[in-house]
Protein backbone atom coordinates (compact mmCIF):
# COMPACT_ATOMS: atom_id res chain seq x y z
CA UNK A 1 0.00 0.00 0.00
CA UNK A 2 0.93 3.51 0.10
CA UNK A 3 0.67 6.68 1.54
CA UNK A 4 1.33 8.69 -1.37
CA UNK A 5 -1.61 10.69 -3.52
CA UNK A 6 -3.40 8.20 -5.60
CA UNK A 7 -2.45 8.27 -9.32
CA UNK A 8 -5.35 7.35 -11.61
CA UNK A 9 -4.96 5.58 -15.14
CA UNK A 10 -7.20 4.92 -18.51
CA UNK A 11 -8.06 1.99 -20.76
CA UNK A 12 -9.20 2.54 -24.00
CA UNK A 13 -8.90 -0.33 -26.63
CA UNK A 14 -8.39 0.50 -30.60
CA UNK A 15 -11.34 1.90 -32.50
CA UNK A 16 -12.60 -0.07 -35.76
CA UNK A 17 -13.32 2.85 -37.81
CA UNK A 18 -12.34 6.16 -38.45
CA UNK A 19 -15.80 7.45 -36.65
CA UNK A 20 -14.59 5.26 -33.84
CA UNK A 21 -11.19 7.23 -33.85
CA UNK A 22 -13.33 10.84 -33.75
CA UNK A 23 -15.09 9.58 -30.34
CA UNK A 24 -12.15 8.22 -29.11
CA UNK A 25 -10.56 11.20 -29.45
CA UNK A 26 -13.80 13.36 -27.64
CA UNK A 27 -13.19 10.54 -24.73
CA UNK A 28 -9.78 11.47 -24.43
CA UNK A 29 -10.63 15.49 -24.67
CA UNK A 30 -12.76 14.84 -21.45
CA UNK A 31 -11.13 12.53 -19.06
CA UNK A 32 -7.62 14.37 -19.80
CA UNK A 33 -9.45 17.14 -17.53
CA UNK A 34 -8.89 14.60 -15.44
CA UNK A 35 -5.44 14.57 -14.96
CA UNK A 36 -4.46 10.69 -15.63
CA UNK A 37 -0.99 9.94 -14.77
CA UNK A 38 -1.52 7.88 -17.86
CA UNK A 39 -3.75 5.70 -20.37
CA UNK A 40 -3.11 1.91 -21.89
CA UNK A 41 -4.43 1.13 -24.87
CA UNK A 42 -5.41 -3.34 -25.38
CA UNK A 43 -5.15 -5.22 -28.57
CA UNK A 44 -7.37 -7.97 -29.86
CA UNK A 45 -6.42 -11.63 -29.73
CA UNK A 46 -2.82 -12.56 -30.50
CA UNK A 47 -2.17 -8.92 -31.29
CA UNK A 48 -4.73 -9.28 -34.04
CA UNK A 49 -5.50 -5.19 -33.60
CA UNK A 50 -2.21 -4.49 -33.05
CA UNK A 51 -1.69 -1.80 -35.79
CA UNK A 52 -4.65 -0.52 -34.46
CA UNK A 53 -2.91 -0.06 -30.85
CA UNK A 54 0.05 1.74 -32.47
CA UNK A 55 -1.85 4.01 -34.56
CA UNK A 56 -4.07 4.63 -31.10
CA UNK A 57 -0.81 4.99 -29.05
CA UNK A 58 0.07 7.87 -31.53
CA UNK A 59 -2.99 9.66 -30.76
CA UNK A 60 -2.63 9.86 -27.25
CA UNK A 61 1.25 10.55 -27.54
CA UNK A 62 0.23 13.85 -29.77
CA UNK A 63 -2.34 14.81 -27.30
CA UNK A 64 0.55 15.00 -24.70
CA UNK A 65 -0.82 11.86 -22.61
CA UNK A 66 2.06 9.59 -21.08
CA UNK A 67 0.23 6.49 -23.13
CA UNK A 68 1.10 2.90 -22.51
CA UNK A 69 0.50 0.40 -25.03
CA UNK A 70 -0.48 -2.96 -23.99
CA UNK A 71 1.83 -6.04 -25.30
CA UNK A 72 1.68 -9.78 -25.38
CA UNK A 73 3.88 -12.64 -26.39
CA UNK A 74 0.81 -15.29 -27.29
CA UNK A 75 1.53 -15.88 -31.13
CA UNK A 76 4.45 -13.48 -31.58
CA UNK A 77 8.09 -14.32 -32.08
CA UNK A 78 10.80 -12.43 -30.66
CA UNK A 79 11.55 -10.60 -33.48
CA UNK A 80 8.24 -9.37 -33.71
CA UNK A 81 8.39 -8.48 -30.00
CA UNK A 82 11.80 -6.77 -31.13
CA UNK A 83 10.26 -4.62 -33.58
CA UNK A 84 7.69 -3.48 -31.70
CA UNK A 85 9.72 -2.14 -28.72
CA UNK A 86 11.85 -0.33 -31.30
CA UNK A 87 8.78 0.91 -32.87
CA UNK A 88 7.58 2.18 -29.58
CA UNK A 89 10.80 3.35 -28.55
CA UNK A 90 11.06 5.64 -31.62
CA UNK A 91 7.68 6.77 -31.45
CA UNK A 92 8.62 8.07 -27.54
CA UNK A 93 6.48 5.60 -25.84
CA UNK A 94 8.20 4.82 -22.11
CA UNK A 95 5.63 2.83 -20.29
CA UNK A 96 4.51 -0.84 -21.32
CA UNK A 97 1.35 -3.31 -20.14
CA UNK A 98 3.56 -6.56 -20.82
CA UNK A 99 0.73 -9.37 -20.43
CA UNK A 100 0.95 -13.26 -21.97
CA UNK A 101 -2.07 -12.55 -23.88
CA UNK A 102 -4.57 -15.20 -25.43
CA UNK A 103 -4.73 -17.21 -28.38
CA UNK A 104 -6.44 -16.12 -31.21
CA UNK A 105 -8.88 -18.90 -32.33
CA UNK A 106 -7.46 -21.43 -34.76
CA UNK A 107 -3.98 -20.27 -34.03
CA UNK A 108 -1.79 -23.65 -33.48
CA UNK A 109 1.54 -21.83 -32.16
CA UNK A 110 1.95 -20.14 -29.03
CA UNK A 111 5.36 -18.27 -29.54
CA UNK A 112 8.57 -18.55 -28.26
CA UNK A 113 7.54 -16.43 -25.25
CA UNK A 114 4.74 -18.49 -23.32
CA UNK A 115 4.45 -16.39 -19.89
CA UNK A 116 4.43 -12.87 -19.08
CA UNK A 117 7.50 -13.36 -16.58
CA UNK A 118 8.92 -13.88 -19.84
CA UNK A 119 8.55 -11.26 -22.15
CA UNK A 120 9.48 -8.42 -18.47
CA UNK A 121 12.48 -10.67 -19.10
CA UNK A 122 12.92 -10.24 -22.77
CA UNK A 123 11.87 -6.42 -22.80
CA UNK A 124 14.26 -5.60 -19.91
CA UNK A 125 17.20 -7.77 -22.00
CA UNK A 126 16.11 -5.97 -25.65
CA UNK A 127 15.93 -1.93 -23.35
CA UNK A 128 17.17 -1.97 -19.86
CA UNK A 129 15.20 0.36 -17.98
CA UNK A 130 13.89 2.38 -20.81
CA UNK A 131 10.23 1.30 -20.02
CA UNK A 132 7.86 1.05 -17.40
CA UNK A 133 6.51 -2.01 -17.37
CA UNK A 134 2.85 -3.03 -15.66
CA UNK A 135 1.78 -6.50 -15.42
CA UNK A 136 -1.42 -7.98 -14.43
CA UNK A 137 -2.47 -9.40 -11.64
CA UNK A 138 -5.81 -11.47 -10.83
CA UNK A 139 -7.26 -11.04 -6.85
CA UNK A 140 -9.75 -13.35 -7.73
CA UNK A 141 -6.85 -15.70 -9.77
CA UNK A 142 -6.62 -16.24 -13.12
CA UNK A 143 -9.39 -18.35 -14.69
CA UNK A 144 -6.41 -20.73 -15.91
CA UNK A 145 -4.21 -21.02 -13.14
CA UNK A 146 -3.65 -24.65 -12.13
CA UNK A 147 -4.19 -23.33 -8.14
CA UNK A 148 -4.61 -20.15 -6.34
CA UNK A 149 -1.16 -20.70 -4.63
CA UNK A 150 0.26 -21.70 -8.48
CA UNK A 151 -1.00 -17.70 -9.24
CA UNK A 152 0.44 -16.10 -6.62
CA UNK A 153 3.55 -17.54 -7.38
CA UNK A 154 3.45 -16.90 -11.25
CA UNK A 155 2.67 -13.07 -10.12
CA UNK A 156 5.52 -12.74 -8.02
CA UNK A 157 7.89 -14.22 -11.04
CA UNK A 158 6.56 -11.30 -13.13
CA UNK A 159 7.38 -8.87 -10.72
CA UNK A 160 11.06 -10.22 -10.14
CA UNK A 161 11.50 -10.41 -13.95
CA UNK A 162 11.43 -6.73 -14.01
CA UNK A 163 7.88 -5.24 -13.16
CA UNK A 164 7.46 -2.27 -11.84
CA UNK A 165 3.90 -1.79 -10.97
CA UNK A 166 0.65 -3.82 -11.70
CA UNK A 167 -3.47 -3.59 -12.73
CA UNK A 168 -5.67 -6.42 -11.20
CA UNK A 169 -8.05 -7.40 -13.18
CA UNK A 170 -11.51 -5.76 -11.88
CA UNK A 171 -13.42 -6.93 -8.66
CA UNK A 172 -16.10 -6.46 -6.52
CA UNK A 173 -15.34 -7.92 -3.90
CA UNK A 174 -12.52 -5.25 -1.67
CA UNK A 175 -11.50 -8.50 0.51
CA UNK A 176 -10.42 -10.49 -2.15
CA UNK A 177 -7.93 -7.38 -3.10
CA UNK A 178 -6.83 -6.77 0.68
CA UNK A 179 -5.81 -10.74 0.55
CA UNK A 180 -4.11 -11.08 -2.61
CA UNK A 181 -2.12 -7.76 -1.21
CA UNK A 182 -1.19 -9.84 1.61
CA UNK A 183 -0.04 -12.87 0.05
CA UNK A 184 2.23 -11.04 -2.50
CA UNK A 185 4.15 -8.98 0.46
CA UNK A 186 4.52 -12.60 2.00
CA UNK A 187 6.20 -13.39 -1.26
CA UNK A 188 8.48 -10.02 -0.87
CA UNK A 189 6.27 -8.32 -3.36
CA UNK A 190 6.32 -4.95 -3.30
CA UNK A 191 5.18 -2.99 -6.15
CA UNK A 192 2.18 -0.57 -6.50
CA UNK A 193 -0.74 -3.01 -7.79
CA UNK A 194 -3.34 -0.85 -8.43
CA UNK A 195 -7.22 -1.87 -8.39
CA UNK A 196 -8.90 -2.18 -12.00
CA UNK A 197 -12.36 -0.39 -12.07
CA UNK A 198 -15.12 -1.50 -14.26
CA UNK A 199 -17.84 0.94 -13.98
CA UNK A 200 -20.80 -0.80 -13.54
CA UNK A 201 -23.46 0.42 -16.87
CA UNK A 202 -25.17 -2.77 -18.38
CA UNK A 203 -25.68 -6.11 -16.60
CA UNK A 204 -25.67 -8.36 -19.96
CA UNK A 205 -22.37 -6.73 -20.81
CA UNK A 206 -20.74 -6.99 -17.09
CA UNK A 207 -21.74 -10.89 -17.09
CA UNK A 208 -20.51 -11.39 -20.50
CA UNK A 209 -17.12 -10.21 -19.51
CA UNK A 210 -16.97 -11.54 -16.36
CA UNK A 211 -17.57 -14.77 -17.73
CA UNK A 212 -14.67 -14.76 -20.43
CA UNK A 213 -11.77 -12.81 -17.52
CA UNK A 214 -13.32 -15.05 -14.36
CA UNK A 215 -14.36 -12.08 -12.21
CA UNK A 216 -16.74 -12.78 -9.43
CA UNK A 217 -19.80 -10.71 -9.95
CA UNK A 218 -21.36 -11.55 -6.08
CA UNK A 219 -25.14 -12.46 -6.15
CA UNK A 220 -26.71 -9.83 -4.04
CA UNK A 221 -25.12 -7.48 -6.80
CA UNK A 222 -26.14 -9.57 -10.05
CA UNK A 223 -29.80 -9.68 -8.49
CA UNK A 224 -29.59 -6.27 -7.87
CA UNK A 225 -28.84 -4.83 -11.16
CA UNK A 226 -31.21 -7.81 -12.70
CA UNK A 227 -33.95 -6.46 -10.69
CA UNK A 228 -33.77 -2.65 -12.71
CA UNK A 229 -35.39 -4.85 -15.74
CA UNK A 230 -35.83 -2.33 -18.96
CA UNK A 231 -35.17 0.77 -16.83
CA UNK A 232 -31.32 1.02 -17.97
CA UNK A 233 -31.36 4.53 -15.99
CA UNK A 234 -31.60 3.22 -12.52
CA UNK A 235 -29.59 0.59 -13.84
CA UNK A 236 -26.89 2.50 -14.24
CA UNK A 237 -27.23 4.86 -11.59
CA UNK A 238 -27.05 1.89 -9.06
CA UNK A 239 -24.21 0.51 -10.92
CA UNK A 240 -22.28 3.61 -10.78
CA UNK A 241 -22.91 3.95 -7.26
CA UNK A 242 -21.88 0.73 -6.10
CA UNK A 243 -18.81 1.18 -8.52
CA UNK A 244 -17.76 4.88 -6.15
CA UNK A 245 -18.08 3.12 -2.96
CA UNK A 246 -15.78 0.28 -4.24
CA UNK A 247 -13.53 3.00 -5.36
CA UNK A 248 -13.70 4.93 -2.31
CA UNK A 249 -12.82 1.83 0.05
CA UNK A 250 -10.12 0.65 -1.87
CA UNK A 251 -8.33 4.37 -1.49
CA UNK A 252 -9.17 4.41 1.66
CA UNK A 253 -7.37 1.15 2.68
CA UNK A 254 -4.72 2.21 0.89
CA UNK A 255 -4.72 1.50 -2.73
CA UNK A 256 -2.06 3.53 -4.46
CA UNK A 257 -4.57 4.43 -7.47
CA UNK A 258 -7.02 3.49 -9.75
CA UNK A 259 -7.08 1.96 -13.01
CA UNK A 260 -10.46 2.58 -14.86
CA UNK A 261 -11.55 -0.06 -17.69
CA UNK A 262 -13.35 2.78 -19.53
CA UNK A 263 -15.39 0.74 -22.58
CA UNK A 264 -13.99 4.40 -24.81
CA UNK A 265 -16.84 6.32 -22.18
CA UNK A 266 -15.88 9.28 -20.69
CA UNK A 267 -19.31 9.51 -18.88
CA UNK A 268 -19.24 6.55 -16.37
CA UNK A 269 -15.43 7.25 -14.87
CA UNK A 270 -16.27 11.19 -14.99
CA UNK A 271 -19.15 10.31 -12.32
CA UNK A 272 -16.75 7.95 -10.05
CA UNK A 273 -14.13 10.68 -10.02
CA UNK A 274 -16.44 13.08 -9.67
CA UNK A 275 -18.00 10.98 -6.33
CA UNK A 276 -14.99 10.37 -4.94
CA UNK A 277 -14.53 12.31 -1.59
Amino acid sequence: MTEQSPQFSFEFFPPKSSEGMEKLKATRDELMTLNPKYVSVTFGAGGSTQQGTIETIQEMLNAGLDAAPHLSCIGSTEANIRELLNLYIDMGVKRIVALRGDMPSGMGEAGELHYANELVEFIRKETGDHFHIEVAAYPEFHPQAKSATADLDNFARKVKAGANAAITQYFFNLDAYLHFIEECAKRDVDIPIVPGIMPITNIKNLSRFSDMCGADIPRWLRLRLEAYGDDLESLKAFGLEVTTELSQRLLDAGAPGLHFYTMNQAGPTQTVMSNLS
